[in-house]
């Protein structure tokens, strides 16, 4: 039987990996299921840009209603998308990257995922990070 935080965390990394046209129906699909999602694309020097993709998760979550603005929801964004950043810096540091943030919040349980493709000559690599909170419903 599959636990809600791994529900929730399949959902988040769906939303990182889809296209754009993708992502108005999963709203669609997920908001009938009670859960709330979005995703934002982001890109650049992974050293120089944490600070933006913490920014980026957090206004996304806001603006998409996935959680309050109150600390200790703010605090469950910030914390999960570090914790993704922290598993996907050794492999993406000093590179340029681009990709995507996928979150979804269903009940207490948020997740934050980030996937993203990694620049390298002609080689491309990939790599993904996911992290998870609870907060108050």
């Amino acid at each position: 039987m599959e636990s809600n935080s791994t529900k929730i965390a399949k959902i988040a990394t769906k939303m990182a990996v889809c296209d754009r046209s993708e992502e108005d129906e999963f709203k669609k699909i997920y908001s009938q299921k009670g859960i709330k999602v979005t995703a934002v694309n982001i890109g650049g020097n992974i050293n120089s840009s944490v600070s933006k993709i913490l920014e980026s998760a957090l206004v996304a979550s806001k603006r998409n209603g996935l959680i309050r603005e109150e600390h200790l929801h703010e605090g469950a964004v910030i914390g999960a998308t570090r914790d993704a950043i922290i598993q996907i810096s050794n492999k993406a540091s000093g590179q340029n990257v681009g990709g995507k943030i996928g979150i979804a919040r269903g009940g207490e349980h948020i997740s934050v995922c980030i996937f993203l493709s990694i620049g390298l000559l002609h080689l491309d690599e990939v790599v993904i990070g996911i992290g998870h909170r609870s907060l108050p419903i």
